[in-house]
């Protein structure tokens, strides 16, 4: 087993991409931690330049080319973050960049990838898929292949978030990261193993893409190919060389819905006011799942990426509304006269229900001739506003039912 690199190693590229990436704020959180009974501490990594970490391991390998090497020009494959991160600092060493995507890359990371003045491919439905067209890239054009994560310079370069994490606050209990190859769990675990023995490192994945968490039999499903709210986080297989770092210094790794997942998102954008993109936000999100493995200890978590579609975004918010309750979907059956409608209306009003939608159907369904069948959707200040209106309903005769 080739030998991991050192605490030396993740010091020496804080050294060297000093001034080119942001020392990021690592701040605590007074309402999160009232919420989950833990002492949380946030690492704003969504706060680089780039909207995310991967631009420390990135610029820490590019730094190491030769002349021939940055003349000939880099390769990466990327969902968007590291993709971002390559094309950004290439364009500042004035080296030419090559990235593959997978068509299902969310079009803000496209996008912004080509306003960094690389080339973007848009190749496979995911990561694996993608990948698969780097060895003809690196054989026809002789570019360098600059891995998102399975490289030594790569892992040295993660490392330094957990330099600056431990710097501002050496007493941390807990380190949660999340996973997708592995490779910034695998630099922090480097730099807090030589710095902070006694702290515990927990790794997070998406139960749509648990690769690493699968290997080490930390979970009994494996990857599957499919969507996540996470896909900064979706390698269906883990890096070989961080397989290596993980087993030997994580102690284990949690895996987490995607609906914890969103939550974390939402929270993450009401109480911080900070977008977190899923990965960001898994770390929350085994926290909020598992309270009891992080209450009364301080907890570093990091907000790895803030790069998420609006629409997404938009997705995201109103399903947690929906959650929360406060956003629902009633059916009643009205008789088809003038006034009907808006006397619910008016009623549903009076009780702080904001309408947004109202759906009229005379034609289908099971409901009498002279009967129209509405449903609306409302919004409502909080979810017992909800039962007072469909109370207020059944007193006027209407039979309301959510669904």
């Amino acid at each position: 087993m080739m030998p991991l690199i050192t605490l030396a190693n993740v010091e020496q590229a804080a050294a060297r991409i000093a001034g080119h990436v942001s020392r990021t704020p690592f701040l605590h959180s007074a309402t999160l931690s009232h919420l989950t009974g833990a002492e949380i501490w946030l690492k704003f990594e969504n706060l680089q330049f780039t909207a995310s970490f991967k631009q420390r391991g990135a610029l820490n390998r590019m730094l190491g080319l030769t002349e021939a090497e940055r003349k000939r020009g880099v390769l990466a494959v990327s969902a968007g973050n590291h993709a971002q991160g390559v094309a950004y600092h290439a364009s500042q060493l004035g080296i030419p960049a090559t990235i593959v995507m997978p068509t299902s890359t969310p079009a803000i990371k496209a996008n912004r990838t080509r306003e960094f003045g690389a080339e973007v491919i848009l190749a496979g439905s995911d990561f694996a898929e993608a990948t698969a067209a780097i060895p003809a890239l690196v054989s026809e054009r002789g570019l360098t292949f600059i891995h998102p994560y399975d490289d030594d310079a790569v892992i040295a370069g993660q490392g330094t978030v957990g330099l600056e994490m431990l710097a501002d606050q050496p007493d941390l209990d807990v380190l949660v990261v999340a996973i997708g190859g592995g490779g910034l769990i695998s630099g922090i675990a480097v730099a807090a193993r030589a710095l902070a023995p006694r702290v515990e490192i927990v790794g997070v994945q998406s139960e749509a893409f648990p690769g690493m968490a699968h290997h080490f039999g930390h979970w009994p499903h494996p990857a599957q190919r499919g969507v996540s709210i996470a896909e900064g986080i979706a390698v269906i297989a883990p890096g070989q060389r961080t397989r290596d770092y993980v087993g030997r210094l994580v102690d284990r790794i949690e895996v987490v819905t995607e609906a914890s997942i969103e939550n974390g998102i939402a929270l993450l954008l009401q109480i911080e006011k900070t977008l977190a993109e899923g990965a960001g936000a898994a770390g929350l999100a085994a926290v909020l799942s598992r309270p009891e493995q992080y209450r009364g200890r301080r907890v570093g978590l990091i907000l790895c990426g803030g790069n998420i579609d609006n629409r997404l975004l938009s997705a995201i918010l109103q399903r947690q509304l929906a959650r929360e309750g406060r956003l629902i979907r009633l059916r009643t059956d009205l008789s088809d006269q003038a006034g009907a409608l808006a006397m619910v209306c008016a009623e549903i009003g009076a009780l702080s229900g904001n309408i947004n939608s109202v759906s009229h159907d005379r034609a289908f369904g099971d409901t009498a001739a002279r009967c129209a069948r509405v449903e609306f959707e409302i919004e409502v200040p909080e979810p017992e506003a909800a039962n007072r209106i469909l109370a207020r309903l059944a007193e006027l005769g209407l039979s309301p039912a959510r669904f």
